[in-house]
């Protein structure tokens, strides 16, 4: 029996890089995931993939930018669509001279509609019936670029910079109004540092499997510490520790 054994995860930007790899080690502990992706297809091949690794995974397509269209899906999903678990993965780079004063309207609107108005689709879908059951964790994939130090304030890239740093913000503030974990949802962002993936690039220095361990660990930790006490919610991780926002 895993640890995750009939809980269900929900992982946009579920079809590759990062978020492939949260599904595939939050689905190892025995949860049902479902993979999202632009793509039907894609996300049907990942699912696929996992499927023969032993999984049980579902892909589904789904522009996490639309409200309506999150909706839909958990609408198609049904009993499925009641997540434990939810992790806001799916995310862009901006254009390499994207500086603030050079950064096209359309260029700002296409990154945070995906890294900041889709982890918001996702959390305002998903998470009331989390707050139902009282049980749910949500993980949002943020970046050391979203920091307000050290990288985070070097300028550049300015509409995927400002996007993690509002969506540090969007983590913190849901934390804040689940009570940071009273209400039985816990809920965190995590930088999987520069890994190998489409974005990161193929020289990176970490594997995707190396960047998702954390968010398979927040996906899996208990509520309560052995102490009684309860885990703490509302941060910023990397390697399953907290660093600055």
């Amino acid at each position: 029996m895993g640890e995750l054994d009939g809980a269900t995860a929900v992982i946009t930007g579920g079809s590759r890089g990062i978020g492939l790899a949260a599904a595939r080690g939050i689905g190892l502990l025995g949860a049902t995931v479902v993979l999202v992706g632009q793509d039907a297809d894609r996300a049907e091949s990942a699912a696929g993939s996992l499927r023969a690794e032993g999984i049980d995974a579902i892909g589904a397509a789904c522009d996490v930018s639309d409200h309506g269209s999150v909706a839909a899906l958990a609408a198609r999903l049904g009993p499925i669509g009641e997540a434990d678990i939810l992790v806001a993965s799916a995310g862009v780079m901006s254009e390499r001279m994207s500086k603030t004063l050079r950064t096209t309207d359309e260029e700002w609107r296409r990154v945070m509609r995906v890294n900041l108005d889709g982890a918001f689709n996702a959390m305002n879908v998903f998470g009331p019936g989390m707050v139902e059951r009282r049980r749910g964790r949500i993980i949002a994939v943020s970046a050391c670029l979203g920091r307000f130090s050290g990288p985070g304030t070097s300028g550049g890239l300015a509409p995927y910079r400002v996007s993690k740093a509002a969506l540090n913000a969007l983590v913190k503030n849901l934390a804040a109004e689940m009570q940071f974990g009273k209400r039985g949802v816990l809920v965190d962002a995590m930088c999987p540092n520069h890994c190998r993936t489409d974005m990161g690039g193929p020289d990176a220095p970490r594997s995707a499997d190396e960047g998702a361990e954390t968010i398979v660990w927040l996906a899996s930790r208990e509520a309560l510490l052995p102490d009684g006490s309860l885990a703490p919610s509302g941060f910023l991780w990397e390697d399953r520790a907290v660093i600055p926002w």
